[in-house]
């Protein structure tokens, strides 16, 4: 049975990574690249790294933006048989996503493909990003990884490479909140409440949260 977001706490989850062949699944595009890694406890002890063959070319442009080019993709599994190990590996943990909007459109899309329905949440370290540093000049992966000097192999737009940092960010926040208000361990419902308040509402909303 999956915990509710009330129960999970939010140091134990998947942060995921799409790369894909266009901006939707309704246009048809499809994930040509999947990248992840389980944190548990606040420690990364797992990952899942692989392409995936969408049956199509992919375009000169997102060869050039990933990396990820059309002999590498002749060569990768089908989207189902990825997806399919992809939903192992997840299992009912709750997601993490850098602008997560895009990456749930794309599980959703291609978990529908092979007929599974994804059973937990998601949370966006983009939205809560812009909530806890209103005063980053923007809230982009890079920017983030640099300003707070963050891990990095220094790999943007590729899936395991964003989905590490995108964890080391979701744990970075985790550790500001801890300093900055005394929040030991968040549940993953506080960080979903934090991305729906304003930016200006959320210091006084985390500081009556702390105080019970």
């Amino acid at each position: 049975m999956t915990k509710s977001p009330a129960h999970s706490p939010a140091n134990t989850l998947v942060v995921l990574d799409f790369e894909t062949s266009g901006l939707s699944p309704s246009q048809g595009a499809r994930a040509i690249e999947i990248g992840a890694v389980l944190i548990e406890q606040g420690q990364i002890t797992a990952r899942f790294s692989e392409l995936m063959n969408p049956g199509f070319r992919i375009s000169s442009f997102i060869e050039d933006y990933t990396g990820i080019s059309n002999q590498m993709l002749a060569h990768a599994s089908p989207c189902a048989e990825v997806m399919a190990r992809f939903a192992e590996f997840i299992g009912k943990h709750h997601l993490v996503a850098h602008n997560a909007a895009f990456d749930q459109r794309f599980l959703e899309a291609e978990f529908s493909h092979i007929g599974h329905r994804y059973p937990g949440q998601f949370g966006c370290s983009l939205l809560l990003s812009r909530r806890l540093y209103p005063e980053a000049i923007n809230h982009q992966l890079a920017t983030l990884v640099r300003q707070k000097q963050l891990p990095t192999n220094g790999t943007f737009h590729r899936a395991l490479a964003d989905a590490e940092m995108t964890g080391h960010l979701w744990l970075r926040m985790l550790a500001d909140l801890k300093q900055g208000y005394a929040i030991a361990e968040p549940p993953f419902s506080l960080m979903q409440k934090i991305m729906t308040k304003t930016k200006a509402d959320v210091p006084k909303f985390l500081r009556q949260y702390a105080r019970g």
